[in-house]
């Protein structure tokens, strides 16, 4: 006889490498090391397991992006369950905005952000008409929500008339591959990536809501008092940056801003724990993971105050107002120019990523997966 299963959807770690793949893989890796799980996931035309959930029994279709997601809205909306796809599924874990419809047995659903609600002009025009027709849909036949920060509980409560004792906050973490680096490994990586001596760091997928044209715009202001000051976009390209790079382009700051693209697990701690700050101005964010691989790097992390970035960044953080050219060059400069400001919020700055772990995010997930069962 086989064993009920609860079933966790790990397709996004299949196709991607930054936040929801991040959250995704850790979640499954986590919660399966405490309660035994079976993966599902859409492998897509070139999707890849990671190697770190190989392990794991596993079931999974083979469908494009777009074809899968409106396979899975259509069957929500014809009341058809995908059962047969999850041998003795007792619970269901979407770790993504695609709720797969499973009958008669509890579902879960994680929502990172709203953000193509409050946002639409920063998606493209078919992702946004799809989110916004499905994600309600999903909300409101999942058994039970997590949210990632206490701000996207508000989103969906607001937004969504979503009853607030559905949805539980339970927040990420930094991997563990974010320690401290010592000065010979920051030493190998300046080398290797042809590190300038003084940057700013931005980590995160380049799309609009990222706000880095005002970046660049503080950027420019702050190298009239160090003039040596540099940029560094470290993460692949999402979507809508085309402009952004014609920018870069047409002010020739090709040797100022310098775009890596993603850059391997094994050498980004120290990166990021090379650069003269960490920078995060986006103009709304879900959780921002970023902010806590900056601080369990040993980095200062100036920052948005917008959203989930105070939850987050605790007290260690330098926030800014993202539309506000002049506070960001103030609050950037200063930390720039304080060394021991900059000695203190690292400190600071530890000890507020260690409060978040990926086992605390697995012991609390599972007491999602308890109360409902």
């Amino acid at each position: 006889m086989i064993a009920r299963m609860i079933y966790v959807d790990v397709s996004a770690a299949v196709h991607s490498r930054a936040g929801l793949g991040r959250y995704s893989e850790r979640v499954a890796l986590e919660v399966g090391k405490i309660r035994p799980i079976s993966l599902f996931y859409n492998r897509g035309a070139d999707g890849n397991l990671p190697t770190s959930l190989t392990h794991f029994s596993k079931r999974s279709v083979n469908l494009g992006y777009k074809p899968w997601r409106m396979f899975v809205l259509m069957a929500h909306l014809s009341r058809v369950g995908f059962n047969r796809l999850l041998p003795e599924v007792s619970l269901f874990h979407s770790t993504e905005h695609l709720l797969m419809p499973v009958r008669g047995v509890p579902t879960v659903l994680t929502v990172h952000d709203l953000i193509f609600n409050l946002f639409p002009e920063y998606h493209k025009k078919l992702n946004y008409w799809f989110l916004n027709w499905a994600v309600p849909i999903f909300c409101e036949r999942a058994t039970h929500i997590i949210a990632v920060s206490e701000a996207t509980k508000r989103d969906v409560v607001q937004h969504y008339g979503i009853a607030p004792d559905k949805i539980t906050v339970v927040y990420e973490a930094a991997s563990d591959i974010f320690q401290p680096p010592t000065r010979e490994e920051i030493a190998h990586v300046r080398v290797k990536y042809q590190l300038p001596e003084q940057f700013l760091l931005h980590l995160s997928t380049i799309e609009p809501r990222k706000n880095i044209g005002r970046l660049l715009d503080t950027l420019q202001i702050l190298r009239r008092d160090f003039p040596s000051l540099k940029l560094l976009l470290v993460g692949s390209k999402g979507w809508l940056y085309d402009d952004l790079f014609a920018r870069i382009e047409r002010e020739n700051l090709q040797d100022v801003v310098l775009s890596p693209g993603w850059i391997p697990d094994k050498d980004l701690p120290a990166v990021l724990a090379a650069a003269s700050l960490g920078v995060q101005p986006s103009l709304y964010e879900g959780f921002g993971l970023p902010i806590l691989e900056h601080m369990a790097s040993g980095q200062v992390v100036a920052a948005s105050h917008v959203a989930s970035h105070p939850e987050v960044g605790g007290d260690a953080a330098v926030y800014f107002d993202p539309e506000s050219v002049a506070e960001m060059v103030e609050q950037i400069g200063r930390i720039l120019a304080s060394p021991d400001e900059y000695a203190h919020r690292r400190q600071l700055s530890l000890a507020q990523a260690a409060q978040f772990s990926w086992q605390r995010t697995a012991r609390e997930t599972i007491a999602v997966y308890d109360k409902i069962s």
